[in-house]
């Protein structure tokens, strides 16, 4: 009977402790500037991403540091074929810090829930809730996106 009953603890020990392991990991990806942001550094003015990298029509989402600040922003296919590039922040909820997830071919806010097509994100889509357009170029299998643009979208965050 005591066996049983130190075998009944540890398992119940286990589970805690995978429960915990899990809890912690779901919580640093939800924090702004952990888990789901992939550090860039600039190179020669500009942030270079192999485009192959971000073509798979998933977001994917990148910060750049600059004087202690991170700036975060994301990348995204759209089904028109185009890459999206968006700061991961809009010009309303902004001062929340908490950005955008991709919910199918939208791109969905974590403030206020409103969901934006990813095909029309870009420069015709300023203001509002919409994510905040970064100026890229797509050229030779290459996004570059310039640290003055970068750098211009501190404000967000």
């Amino acid at each position: 009977m005591v066996h049983s009953s130190k075998k009944g603890f540890q398992t119940l020990l286990l589970i805690v402790v995978a429960l915990a392991a899990m809890a912690s990991v779901a919580f640093a990806f939800s924090l702004p500037g952990m888990g789901k942001y992939e550090k860039v550094k600039p190179s020669g003015g500009n942030v270079i991403i192999p485009a192959d990298k971000v073509s798979d029509g998933k977001a994917h989402y990148y910060k750049f540091t600059d004087a202690g600040k991170e700036i975060n922003f994301f990348i995204v296919k759209g089904s028109d074929g185009q890459l999206h590039v968006a700061f991961d922040a809009c010009d309303v909820c902004y001062r929340e810090k908490k950005g955008y997830e991709q919910a199918g071919d939208k791109m969905n806010c974590l403030n206020c829930n409103q969901k934006f097509a990813i095909n029309k994100i870009g420069a015709a889509s300023a203001g509002g809730c919409n994510p905040s357009h970064l100026p890229a170029k797509y050229d030779g299998g290459k996004v570059t996106i310039p640290v003055s643009e970068l750098k211009a979208g501190a404000r967000f965050f």
